[in-house]
């Protein structure tokens, strides 16, 4: 029987709402800083899936365990998709988010509200000890603001505007921003996922 989950990430802000979600699955969940692994692995899919699987396979392979891996991105319509599976590299990993989100204002400057229209996609990729992979897909549809708003969140969060909920995502409280983000829908669809793979398990003993 499985007693531990590793997520292969060391942000420790982005463990707390992981073990929040993940907490009923009644294991242990573990981080890369958890575990004491430190590598680096390339991320050179060209999708969030293909991401996401690289990243947990090659945890998985060092430990043995069943591992978590997310890619998560942010992709404008209006830029054909951008920055998508590049979010985190756009312009430069060392480029501060500030300098990322003012680019793509200035890019999107003139363009009118229907044409702003803008998506987080987070996808969860789970690697099991005996070879077996799962992935689970989440999204969150909004557009991009005219300025940075908010200080709550991180990265892309302050330009990312949600109209229903007339602010961005850094002014959500943590609450809303789990039950609404993309990370927390593919989270949660995963957490189903591997319920009812053990579920199948547990009925063939």
């Amino acid at each position: 029987m499985i007693d531990k989950i590793i997520f292969a990430t060391g942000n420790e802000g982005k463990m707390k709402e992981i073990r929040l979600i993940l907490e009923d699955l009644g294991v242990e969940i573990l981080s890369l800083k958890d575990t004491g692994i430190a590598f680096d692995i390339e991320e050179n899919g060209e999708t969030f899936e293909e991401n996401a699987v690289i990243k947990a396979k090659a945890v998985m392979q060092a430990t043995g365990a069943l591992v978590l891996a997310d890619d998560s991105g942010l992709e404008i319509d209006y830029l054909h998709g951008e920055p998508g599976v590049y979010s985190a590299r756009y312009l430069g990993e060392d480029t501060s988010y500030r300098i990322k989100n003012q680019n793509l204002i200035e890019r999107l400057e003139g363009v009118p509200d229907e044409k702003r229209t803008a998506r987080f996609v987070c996808v969860i990729a789970a690697a099991f000890p005996d070879g077996r992979v799962l992935t689970a897909r989440g999204t969150i549809e909004g557009m991009i603001g005219y300025e940075e708003r908010g200080k709550g969140g991180f990265g892309y969060d302050p330009i990312f505007w949600l109209p229903e909920c007339g602010c961005s995502t850094a002014e959500l409280t943590m609450e809303k921003k789990n039950e609404l983000s993309h990370r927390g829908k593919a989270l949660r669809a995963m957490k189903e996922e591997i319920k009812k793979l053990w579920k199948l398990e547990e009925r063939k003993k």
